[in-house]
């Protein structure tokens, strides 16, 4: 069976918040406790990306395996970077990506960049598996940004020319 992705619903909000509590003990046993805290994301950022229609979910048929925010026009906090990116061009965001089986951030990918050839993407030091799973895809290393709550993010990109990526 195939995974689909698809906007996520308010009767998805349980298992998405699932995902994220696992995630997040998932993170803090594999040394990386401050990521996402005890409580990132909470439910009102979880309502509030669903309302702006930004929060996707992976199913497997009615299980949903996976979740993914996925912020185009602008990111706040990639306006400064200690280095630089790859390209000035318009760029969407991955965010908030969690789930349960392998390829979760795999799928996000490949389903951003149907709509958008130049993708940003960061994370936690610590996070060796998102780390990992980053530059698999594909994407470079750029620097250093702040995330909303001012702590420092490893950056990434990928930019697809001509409908191939280029790295």
């Amino acid at each position: 069976m195939t995974d689909t992705i698809r906007i996520a619903r308010e009767e998805d909000l349980g298992r998405i918040l699932e995902l994220y509590a696992r995630a997040r003990v998932r993170m803090a046993e594999n040394g990386n406790p401050n990521q996402w805290g005890t409580s990132w994301p909470e439910e009102w950022k979880v309502r509030e990306d669903m309302e702006n229609r930004r929060l996707y979910v992976i199913c497997r048929g009615d299980t949903i395996r996976g979740v993914f925010c996925l912020l185009s026009g602008g990111d706040p906090t990639y306006r400064q970077i200690e280095g630089g990116w790859h390209s000035d061009c318009s760029y969407c965001a991955i965010h908030r990506i969690a789930g349960e089986g392998g390829g979760i951030f795999a799928a996000a990918v490949e389903y951003a960049e149907r709509f958008w050839p130049y993708l940003r993407v960061d994370t936690h030091e610590k996070n060796t598996a998102m780390r990992r799973a980053i530059l698999r895809q594909g994407f470079s290393y750029c620097g250093m940004i702040r995330a909303e709550d001012g702590t420092l993010r490893l950056a990434f990109d990928r930019l697809r020319e001509n409908g191939i990526s280029d790295r």
